[in-house]
């Protein structure tokens, strides 16, 4: 059997139609997330009240729930693979995993394991949405316990967690929330062994994270225990956890939902699993000269994604598990893999090719980047980027030194304002393409928080086949009054600080797609409308620029009279044609124009404007006819004909 074709998923390109991805050079996506919550007096104390307009008030214990809660709705959607459980500690109940709990001992007190974990299911949503929502449900459970608590159970808590539940997981992460910075004050032996309990745990590869919270009258000081327990990442690791001893702790003084904010942006900051695109590709910058580096999408379209199919015919909906047999269309009997070959056709027979042959054709060197040159910044026009930029980021783990090399180079190209121009193939059997190297400079917001890490893009090039000749317009330079006006008018509506921040206006119809999952899973009633935070602001538009903009349609249709007298002499009259030979076998159109509209047609500045106000629908049929005729251009057919020929003519032109 000959496979002709083979399916493509949607959106991907046809030139990556066969790109042989190798899966051993990338990292699992997925990821396993822990919350281990203190449940203490302070914890459970509402913050003091103050002079803010809301009202509510979380204590920091409901405020991290309701973080995870908020985190795993994210996760179900974004990462619907990954697992995450809430583990509470400090609590007076006691409760674990099932198979430590038919032991009959308990191995973990004061530990209640609130959800397993898993990946989350819409029951275990749901619970936890309960247990933050229902005030009585969660004073019953938050209940502090009377015995000090050793944070070395806690961790060898944890690990049996990460041990017996996500074992192969790439990326585990701890996340602990709590407000007492030194837990074994006064018992140097508990301290030591919860070190110890730390360590096997990084040694096991989870990666602890720390949310101190400080409170009115005591500030967080990690130096007391917590430096002991995490770790801080490698400056050459960008893969490593980030460093959190500059963080800013959330605060006790603010309100809860201001905590709950806070934590929730720290985690999300630092919850998302990184993958590369590519790993450990050689770049080289001269003959000989290479370092490493690793490829990361930072910014794409998002788009609503099937992980799977959902079978909703049952009592429950139940994820369906897809078989696809391939069969001969002859005797319909089933085709091993072994017996399907590619082939192209060429000149009307099926020229079949071996895997190795494919491989052969494709093969235009090995994954690489190599510099070929390089180009003033300015000579690389905008329209020239037609794929997503590639972030590339330095790797130690093939040449030492590969950091500094890529620092130099980035910043030697900021400070003479020049891109790289270079030969570039992504991963094995993979289109090669000429693309830009351009440095970026690092970005942080008015808090200093990063936005956009120091590196380089590598920007795709068209080829020649890319690029298309724009089509020839007529444009009309407005006057210098009119921009000036209209320059008043934008300066009126101008975003803070002149900067668009896509962070605050989530795509409406995804966020709509993602809302109707979410309640048919939870089965909860249908939305009516979706939240739309790009809808115009249309009262503040008028009470900034609403005077500007009258004050501009007014100089607007000034100049527009103007520009209709200047223009009316040359464009009133339909240009004729000159007799030909032979005037008496051609009929005379002219005449019979004439007679049928004794006024004449409409002119082309008329007519112009009628279409651009959508008013030549409006026409009558000899009007239409006679303008026709003065642009040499078929006057037959219905009403319908007439009017597409005249929009075909000025969406031409």
């Amino acid at each position: 059997m000959a496979e002709e074709n083979r399916w493509k998923p949607p959106g991907e390109e046809e030139e990556e139609e066969e790109d042989e991805v190798d899966e051993a050079a990338y990292k699992s996506a997925r990821d396993a997330v822990l919350f281990v919550v203190e449940v203490s007096p302070s914890m459970l104390t509402a913050p003091p009240p103050t002079d803010a307009k809301k009202q509510e008030r979380d204590t920091p214990t409901l405020a991290a729930l309701k973080c995870a809660y908020a985190l795993m709705q994210q996760r179900i959607i974004s990462n619907p693979n990954d697992m995450m459980g809430v583990l509470l500690y400090g609590t007076e109940e006691t409760k674990f995993q099932e198979g430590e709990e038919a032991r009959g001992g308990l191995a973990h007190p004061n530990c209640y394991l609130l959800t397993d974990l898993d990946i989350p299911a819409a029951g275990d949503v749901k619970a936890l949405k309960d247990l933050v929502e229902d005030e009585e449900e969660s004073k019953k459970l938050l209940v502090p316990s009377t015995e000090s608590v050793s944070m070395a159970n806690v961790l060898f808590c944890a690990n049996q967690i990460f041990t017996t539940k996500a074992p192969n997981f790439t990326s585990r992460r701890l996340f602990i929330i709590t407000d007492n910075d030194d837990p074994h004050a006064t018992d140097k032996a508990l301290k030591s062994s919860a070190a110890v309990r730390a360590k096997d745990l990084y040694d096991l590869g989870v990666i602890i994270e720390l949310f101190p919270i400080s409170r009115s009258d005591h500030e967080f000081n990690r130096s007391k225990f917590y430096d002991d327990i995490i770790y801080n990442a490698s400056p050459t690791d960008p893969e490593a956890p980030a460093p959190v001893s500059g963080g800013v702790a959330p605060s006790l003084t603010s309100d809860g939902i201001s905590l709950l904010a806070s934590l929730l942006s720290s985690i999300n900051s630092k919850a998302v699993a990184k993958r590369a695109l590519f790993s450990s590709v050689p770049f080289e910058i001269g003959p000989g000269f290479k370092i490493s580096v690793k490829g990361y999408i930072i910014f794409k379209r998002q788009e609503p994604k099937r992980s799977c199919y959902v079978w909703l015919e049952g009592e429950k909906p139940q994820i369906a598990t897809g078989v696809t047999t391939q069969m001969a269309d002859d005797t319909a009997r089933t085709v091993e893999r072994v017996e399907i070959k590619k082939a192209y056709k060429f000149g009307g027979e099926q020229i079949t090719f071996t895997p190795d042959e494919v491989s052969g054709l494709r093969h235009f060197g090995d994954p690489g980047i190599r510099i070929i040159g390089f180009k003033p910044l300015s000579m690389l026009p905008l329209w020239a980027n037609i794929r997503p930029s590639t972030f590339i980021y330095p790797s130690e783990d093939d040449y030492v030194g590969s950091t500094r090399v890529f620092s130099a180079l980035q910043q030697k190209l900021l400070k003479d304002r020049k891109v790289g121009i270079a030969w570039f193939v992504a991963r094995k059997n993979a289109t090669p393409v000429v693309a830009a190297v351009l440095p970026g400079a690092e970005k942080v917001d008015e808090n200093g928080a990063q936005i956009i890490p120091p590196g380089m893009w590598l920007t795709q090039l068209p080829y020649a086949d890319d690029i298309r000749q724009n089509p020839e317009t007529n444009l009309i330079r407005a006057p210098e009054g009119l921009i000036d006006r209209m320059r008043v008018v934008v300066q009126q509506l101008q975003l803070p600080k002149a900067i668009y921040d896509p962070r605050k206006y989530p795509n409406p119809a995804l966020q709509w797609h993602y809302r109707i999952l979410q309640a048919m899973a939870m089965e909860e009633d249908l939305p009516e409308k979706p939240e739309d935070k790009t809808i115009p602001k249309y009262k503040q538009i008028d009470k900034r620029a609403g005077s500007y903009v009258i004050d501009w349609g007014r100089e607007l249709q000034t100049e527009h009279e103007e520009w209709q007298k200047d223009n009316e002499v040359t464009t009133s009259v339909p240009a004729k044609r000159s007799a030909p030979s032979g005037k008496d076998l051609i009929p005379d159109r002219s005449k019979k124009a004439k007679t049928a509209t004794p006024d004449g047609g409409p002119t082309d500045a008329e007519m112009k404007h009628a279409y651009m106000k959508q008013e030549h629908k409006k026409m009558t049929v000899a009007q239409l006819k006679a303008w026709l005729q003065g642009k040499n251009m078929s006057a037959g057919g219905k009403k319908a004909e007439l009017l597409e020929r005249v929009e075909e003519f000025f969406e031409n032109k």
